[in-house]
């Protein structure tokens, strides 16, 4: 499956401390979704670690997850 990648012009959120959460939201605005296996490959980023962001970005309101996918909310 072909990922369409678009530039990131909306700056990150303010209350986004973690350089981790950062690379996870941005990765997501610019791909548009991915799963927790391809943000694991190719953000070289442990399962566990990417279940807590996405639970904090979700949380915040930035990401969702539908049908097997995180999305930028």
């Amino acid at each position: 499956m072909a990922t369409r990648v678009r530039e990131h012009d909306e700056p990150l959120p303010g209350d986004l401390d973690s350089p981790r959460a950062k690379l996870v939201y941005l990765y997501l605005t610019t791909r548009g979704e991915a799963s927790i296996e391809r943000l694991r490959d190719e953000l070289g980023l442990e399962k566990i670690t990417l279940f807590s962001i996405l639970d904090t970005l979700s949380s915040r309101g930035l990401v969702r997850k539908e049908s097997g996918a995180y999305r930028p909310a």
